[in-house]
């Protein structure tokens, strides 16, 4: 399959990243020499992906509405195999791309066509959580199911395999327990979000959460699907790569 672009915006400005503070906030070196601080969404530890002296790509949004008027989008990283990549590290960005990619019907041979998309549907335990996406197939579909979907931004990487989470993250170990506990009506489809072009597989990060790897496991096991979509990221658009194959541990 070739690339698809499934989203295109005003050109990214680019820069030298000088530091990440306060975990939401980069300070970035842009190439006219202004010095400008720009909104970091992804407030985890960004392995792989956090290089002070990398190049960055941010976007300008002035607003009155907004505190600071930039935000990191996407960061120049080693690429497996030498040279470099960009990576997507704007954690609000992986829903919008996974329903555009989704309304585009590149993912229909795997979930099934899909006639309505509702995000942020309360589910799970005295449904205290909200899935990404709720997606419902045509009345008339070989399976009617509906099918939920819980996307997770994935940059971290070792080789070329992509991996999920780069921290212990108990929220991430309760959607997966969650999303076995709706296989009985549903299909329930954990998506990694693969925000970097140089990785061909994705498997659970072990070495940075056991529990997660072990209830990954058990979620597939159960009949929970594991839909890694890779994307490309330029500084304009990106574009949906593949799907790519899962290992169920981690190398190593």
């Amino acid at each position: 399959m070739s690339s698809t672009e499934v989203m295109r915006f005003e050109p990214l400005l680019e820069g030298v990243l000088q530091r990440r503070w306060k975990r939401f906030l980069a300070e970035v070196e842009l190439d006219d020499g202004q010095l400008v601080t720009a909104h970091c969404a992804n407030t985890g530890p960004m392995i792989g992906v956090l290089h002070p002296g990398q190049r960055v790509r941010l976007r300008h949004d002035p607003s009155p509405k907004r505190k600071l008027a930039y935000t990191w989008e996407q960061a120049e990283v080693p690429a497996a195999g030498g040279g470099t990549c960009w990576a997507g590290v704007n954690t609000a960005l992986p829903n919008k791309l996974i329903r555009a990619t989704v309304e585009a019907g590149l993912l229909e041979p795997w979930l099934g066509p899909v006639a309505s998309i509702r995000a942020e549907v309360p589910y799970g335990h005295e449904r205290r959580s909200r899935i990404d996406l709720l997606l419902s197939p045509p009345a008339d579909a070989l399976d009617p199911r509906p099918i939920y979907v819980e996307v997770k931004n994935t940059t971290w990487s070792a080789d070329r395999l992509a991996l999920f989470p780069d921290t212990v993250t108990e929220r991430g170990q309760k959607h997966l327990i969650e999303l076995v506990g709706v296989l009985s009506e549903a299909r329930a489809v954990l998506l990694p979000c693969i925000s970097r072009d140089d990785v061909d597989a994705f498997a659970p990060g072990d070495s940075a959460d056991p529990r997660y790897g072990e209830l990954f496991r058990q979620a597939i096991e159960a009949g929970v699907e594991v839909l890694p979509c890779q994307f490309r990221f330029r500084p304009d658009a990106v574009l949906f790569e593949r799907v790519l194959p899962v290992q169920q541990r981690q190398a190593g």
